[in-house]
């Protein structure tokens, strides 16, 4: 198996809350699932070629924790946590995420939904990230994720295909 093409992963905006991403993997379900959950694979690939990753903590059951946290190439820290509130193996999982360089708000925390459809060993990853409105969207977007994400799900990508063999 080799990878799909680099920075393949599509980004839409379906409503004023939402952030779709839609990104084919060369690599069966199981095994791309093994790299979204398995903390010594998150760590190769989560903070693509923008920093190192220091700590990924995961509690991969429903009420269990996450918490990513890297190091950027400015020299800054880069944290991420959330809530498991759906793990089916192989196939989906839904967690809430916060970004913890933004102040604490009453706001609900963002709620994302990652299915994994596989397909002739390959499999297509889904990601639904809701947010309260459209500003906290518009400033996701706007952060640069796009760019960060597209490095780490090639990265993701190239370690799935390794993990085929």
């Amino acid at each position: 198996m080799v990878p799909a093409s680099k920075g393949s992963a599509v980004v839409t905006l379906p409503t004023d809350t939402q952030i779709l991403i839609t990104r084919e993997f060369n690599a069966p379900a199981p095994l791309v699932f093994r790299v979204f959950t398995e903390p010594e694979l998150i760590q190769r690939w989560w903070a693509g070629r923008h920093g190192t990753v220091t700590s990924v903590e995961v509690d991969l059951r429903v009420g269990g924790s996450w918490r990513y946290v890297m190091e950027a190439n400015g020299g800054f820290e880069v944290a991420f946590h959330g809530e498991y509130h759906e793990v089916v193996p192989d196939q989906r999982l839904v967690n809430t995420e916060i970004f913890e360089g933004v102040p604490e708000t009453d706001a609900p925390p963002a709620l994302c939904t990652y299915t994994f459809t596989e397909h002739d060993d390959t499999t297509t990853l889904t990601m639904l990230t809701e947010v309260p409105d459209k500003a906290t969207r518009d400033a996701i977007i706007d952060s640069g994720m796009e760019s960060g994400m597209q490095d780490g799900y090639d990265i993701a990508e190239e370690i799935a295909v390794e993990l085929a063999g």
